[in-house]
């Protein structure tokens, strides 16, 4: 079977800028992947790639067994699921949050003449409800909270059952209670088999969930380390992906990070 994404040396410039820069990444159908990597680390642009909003400057991307740029992207893009915070935006906020789901059928974003029949409702109904959220299915979007929003968000990326789903910083914004409903949340679909290939994009470690099985670490537009998480997720990789020392810990399946102390060197006598 083939891979759900192939990347073969790409990079992608804008005028003077690099933005990514000879990447090579192979995704299969089981996997659960987290690009991790800090702010202008190439990110977001790596995810926009894979959702085929943009094309490389170089490169071959292979997506769902099709070639970028000898495919059509409007067949293509509904086979993929995707959340992010530019998709939350241009969501309308007095639009219905079963609506919101629901319109993710026809790839639209805000209802209008568009027609649903009976398994399109009851399928945005049972995502709802997976999310924790059909409480909510008659409320507006903007009167949700910020971690409302982003479950609701997930639901509507699974709507049409996609073979890849790209998650682009969905704890952005949540607090501590908010983040950790999420990462539970995130790794029940993790541990499902039925889910899709998932890529998860952060800036923490604290936000990969259980059941996660493989990392990318990305900086300057380039791969420090990729591979799985047993493998790859060591302190040096983390150290070298952040820019500074790190203390690296594991528990519970879940990881944490903090810069290391530097250690005062003590006053000689005299």
């Amino acid at each position: 079977m083939d891979p759900v994404l192939e990347l073969a040396d790409v990079s992608v410039r804008r005028g003077e800028a690099t933005l990514i820069e000879g990447i090579d990444w192979t995704v299969e159908e089981d996997e659960r992947w987290v690009v991790l990597g800090p702010n202008g680390a190439g990110k977001t642009t790596l995810l926009q790639v894979v959702s085929a909003q943009i094309h490389p400057t170089d490169g071959v991307v292979g997506i769902l067994g099709e070639v970028l740029g000898t495919v059509d992207v409007f067949e293509l893009r509904p086979r993929i699921g995707l959340t992010s915070a530019a998709l939350a935006e241009r969501i309308p906020r007095d639009e219905r949050v079963h609506d919101v789901v629901v319109s993710a059928s026809y790839a639209v974003i805000g209802r209008w003449r568009e027609h649903y029949d009976d398994l399109d409702h009851a399928r945005a109904d049972e995502l709802l409800t997976e999310l924790g959220v059909l409480h909510l299915a008659d409320r507006t979007f903007g009167t949700l909270s910020e971690g409302e929003r982003k479950r609701v968000q997930i639901a509507r990326s699974l709507m049409t059952d996609p073979e890849l789903l790209l998650l682009d910083e969905p704890a952005a914004g949540l607090d501590l209670g908010g983040r950790e409903d999420l990462v539970s949340t995130l790794s029940v679909l993790a541990m499902d088999e039925m889910s899709p290939a998932t890529v998860l994009v952060s800036h923490h470690v604290e936000e990969i969930p259980p059941g996660f099985t493989h990392a990318l670490m990305l900086r300057e537009g380039r791969i420090v380390a990729s591979g799985p998480l047993e493998h790859v997720m060591t302190e040096d990789n983390v150290s070298s992906t952040f820019g500074m020392p790190i203390l690296l810990e594991h528990s519970d399946g879940r990881w944490s990070a903090r810069r290391r102390a530097r250690h005062r060197v003590p006053a000689q006598p005299g």
